[in-house]
């Protein structure tokens, strides 16, 4: 690890704090104009597809009128070449007139003009009404052109009705998409939408935030770990193998700290932003471990970005609670825990500060420490001082990244240098400086410990000292006068040592900066209790008969999970990352989709890539069996989807045809109960039907697609699952859904870091649903495992997997739920899980 990776290490805990607020503004700007730019062009196409079509139903209009009346041929001859030439001047008018604009504009403008679905019906329309004398003679014709015009797409008004059945339009983003209703609903206003009977309850939690935290692994007398991920703080018995969990939190938590009494804890978060664009205030919460109970809440409106620091005082027994934001002005401030009030207040440092801490033995100071500085505070009728340590001859490290109070009273700081630095106060010194000169702190003595910063130190009853190692991932323990004793060095897989954690003179707790906690001594070494991914995830894939889980992300690790043990079954890293991935049906392999449009097939139990191959250059979004396993297909990000046959179980793939038909990237796909058809979203909001058996023929009929079956249900447009849009959705805010396999509901995972849970099918808007949370960023997938006993989801930047139990559920299918809904559809307030 070269020092550049080290300087990464040593800011990572504050890099929230490092960039400004105009960056992530630019982001979103620049996320929005991309949409912007993704609509424009889907538009287009579509125009330019409905063109196709309609000159095609004139084509057979043609056909089937001369057949009745020959002498018609020159009056459609005539109205066609005049309609034709009418839109090539408007065409050649619009882009002549255009051509001085911003490209965006033109785009635009042309979009408005080609892809009005309601312009397109009127000429549509008008075409008909032509040549209504010739249609009236022959009943037969009649109904064969209301049959073209129907499968034109023409979408009518809101809600359509046709010869073959009806229609359901909704918008996103002003875009109209068409949904064919089947045809056992016959009284579509009529149906009534309700929450499911089914619930799900938190059941594990995978992962700890290990890779930018410091501080937040702790042990209890209980036997229990805290520590967190995402929204979650986790209460893990290591021995008894389970887990209890806080979760009052409703964004990131970002600190956390014991009480002396070993019972209350304080936790800190950051401000979040909801699905309206509200701001989501930071706060603290005390609470009681044992019960779980919130004891006091601390603001919200009190702290600014969030909360980086927590600390108890320990002289008076815990009366006091110090608190750091993550302002530009790092604000501090006391609370008198007892009076539950405010008790002082002061900005800190415009720099980033790691850690806070209290005297033990007077709580009238204050030790902070951070970049480039440790300050010394003092507390004196309400009021607070601060003093700078003072580096003297000593180099000035870049960061101070931890501290500790020895039994003498003295301060160790350790450093990005990698030295542990005793502090001590030092008399005036009123010869130099004269009678108004103050007593300072200074560095009293220097010690070597690390190569690379020294990330953590934690002091043993006995006197001694553990310090933990980033670049060279050591754990040394220091007698009391700092002389080494004992080291050993954790495995290069979990990273650098993040915090340590001691449960008593000879077991230790280690975070990792790889997202691990180890348990081990000295004397055994040390094993992962927990794991998790370090980077955004994508991929979930559950197996289809066994209770175990995989997942692939941006940290190019693969992870196989076993849902009842809580464990890591195995973890390979690959070269790219992973974005998608399936099951094969017989369940001895797994396809994984990686970035650059390569994708292997993994041996579940060797681990080993028995195939694999490329399609295109772009990222692979979607791979999806068919249900009896003889096909795969693979979705891409270059608009296609490409189809394999599937022999020698999984382990032979030859290529079989490829689906051409998309204007934008291919989003989710799922195979009819037969394995003869696929159904497909594109980023455009675009559903497209294929003929896999006829050659991968795209079906321009969609109509003729409503009353099929489909093995699986993740694609999040679709009449079934319709309802799991909110009003006014940008076409973003759904990243994925997952039928049940016994076709009874249907979980989301939506990009405001909440899980909902809908009854299936939910085919009209505003389908009431529970709704959970836990999640601290954008959830990227769910699934269901292959019981139906639990749901799985896992979330973007927070790393972390949860585990949900589905509890109750009621009887009967989806097919007599949806046929036999008589009322009123009502909408009820989302509930949400404590």
């Amino acid at each position: 690890m070269d020092s550049s990776t080290n300087s990464l290490d040593d800011v990572s805990a504050d890099s929230s704090a490092e960039f400004p607020d105009r960056a992530s503004m630019m982001e979103v700007r620049l996320q929005a104009q991309e949409d912007e730019i993704t609509l424009l062009k889907s538009s287009l196409a579509d125009a330019l597809r409905r063109l196709r079509i309609h000159d095609q139903v004139l084509q057979l209009l043609k056909q089937q009128v001369i057949a009745v009346n020959p002498g018609a041929a020159r009056v459609l001859s005539q109205a066609c070449c005049s309609d034709c030439s009418t839109s090539s001047r408007k065409l050649s008018s619009s882009s002549a007139s255009d051509g001085i604009r911003h490209p965006a504009t033109r785009v635009r403008r042309n979009s408005e003009k080609l892809g009005n679905p309601e312009r397109q019906r009127k000429r549509l329309d008008k075409k008909a009404a032509s040549s209504a004398n010739l249609l009236t003679r022959s009943p037969s014709l009649e109904n064969r052109a209301k049959e073209l015009i129907a499968s034109a797409g023409s979408p009518g008004s809101r809600r359509g009705t046709y010869s073959q059945g009806q229609s359901i339009k909704m918008f996103i983003r002003g875009r109209p998409i068409t949904m064919y209703i089947p045809s056992n609903i016959q009284n579509y206003d009529e149906l009534k939408m309700e929450p499911p009977s089914e619930r799900l309850e938190l059941d594990w939690v995978y992962g700890y935030r290990g890779r930018d935290g410091r501080a937040n692994l702790y042990f209890l007398p209980t036997g229990e770990a805290v520590y967190f991920i995402a929204c979650v703080i986790v209460l893990y018995h290591i021995n008894n193998r389970t887990q209890r969990h806080y979760r009052k939190h409703t964004d990131c938590v970002r600190c956390l700290t014991l009480h002396p009494d070993k019972v209350r804890v304080a936790s800190g978060q950051t401000a979040g932003v909801d699905k309206d664009g509200k701001a989501v205030q930071p706060c603290v919460y005390i609470w009681d471990s044992t019960t779980l109970v919130t004891l006091w809440e601390i603001g919200p409106g009190t702290f600014q970005r969030g909360v980086g620091s927590v600390a108890f005082s320990f002289a008076d027994a815990g009366s006091f609670l110090c608190v750091i934001d993550d302002s530009n002005d790092h604000m501090l401030s006391l609370w008198d825990c007892t009076k539950r009030t405010k008790h002082a207040e002061i900005k800190s440092t415009n720099e980033a500060v790691f850690a806070v801490e209290f005297n033990p033995r007077d709580s009238a100071n204050i030790i902070t420490c951070g970049k480039s500085h440790v300050y010394f505070w003092t507390l004196s009728g309400g009021q607070l001082t601060k003093k700078q340590g003072i580096f003297g001859k000593y180099k000035k490290p870049k960061f101070i990244q931890c501290f500790v109070f020895s039994l003498t009273g003295d301060v160790l700081t350790g450093d990005s240098e990698g030295n542990i630095l005793t502090w001590g106060k030092s008399a005036a010194d009123i010869k130099t400086l004269g009678k108004g000169a103050k007593e300072t702190y200074q560095i009293m003595r220097q010690t070597r410990a690390h190569e690379g910063s020294v990330f953590t130190l934690c002091a043993l009853q006995g006197g001694g000292l553990l310090s933990g190692g980033g670049k060279d991932r050591k754990i040394i323990r220091w007698s009391a006068d700092l002389a080494p004793e004992r080291e050993c060095e954790i495995p290069e897989q979990f990273g650098a040592v993040r915090t340590i954690a001691a449960v008593d003179e000879e077991e230790l707790l280690v975070g990792t900066t790889r997202n691990a906690i180890l348990r081990g001594t000295f004397s055994d070494g040390f094993v992962a209790i927990v794991q998790g991914h370090v980077d955004e995830m994508w991929g979930l894939a559950t197996h289809p008969s066994q209770n175990i889980f995989l997942t692939c992300g941006h940290d190019r690790q693969v992870c196989l999970w076993n849902t009842e043990e809580h464990k890591l079954d195995w973890c390979i890293t690959l070269e790219e990352y992973g974005l998608c991935a399936d099951f094969c049906p017989n369940g001895s392999v797994v396809s994984v989709g990686l970035s650059t449009g390569r994708w292997m097939v993994l041996d579940l139990l060797t681990r080993e890539v028995v195939s694999e191959s490329t399609d295109g250059n772009e990222q692979l979004s979607v791979m999806r069996y068919s249900p009896d396993g003889s096909f795969l297909a693979v979705g891409s990000h270059d608009n296609f989807i490409y189809i394999y046959s599937v022999t020698e179980s999984g382990r032979r793939y030859t290529r079989f045809g490829k689906c051409n038909g998309h204007s934008s990237f291919i989003t989710h796909l799922d195979w009819s109960k037969d394995g003869k058809y696929i159904m497909s979203n594109s980023g455009d909001y675009e559903i497209l039907y294929w003929d896999i058996a006829a050659g991968c023929k795209l079906l321009r009929n969609r109509f003729e697609s409503k009353d099929r079956e489909w093995a699986s249900y993740t694609c999040v447009l679709g009449f079934h699952v319709m309802g799991v849009w909110l009003e006014g959705s940008d076409g973003t805010d759904i990243n994925a859904l997952c039928r049940s396999h016994n076709e009874k509901m249907v979980a989301v995972a939506d990009d405001f870091c909440k899980v909902h849970l809908f009854q299936y099918p939910c085919p009209k808007l505003k389908a009431p649903s529970h709704k959970y949370e836990g999640h601290g960023s954008h959830v990227t997938n769910v699934c269901f495992t292959h019981s139906d006993s639990h749901l799985l989801s896992i979330g973007g930047k927070d790393t972390c997997i949860l585990q949900w139990k589905v509890i109750g559920g009621g009887v009967g299918n989806s097919q007599e739920r949806l046929a036999s809904a008589s009322s009123t559809s009502t909408s009820s307030p989302e509930p949400a899980t404590s």
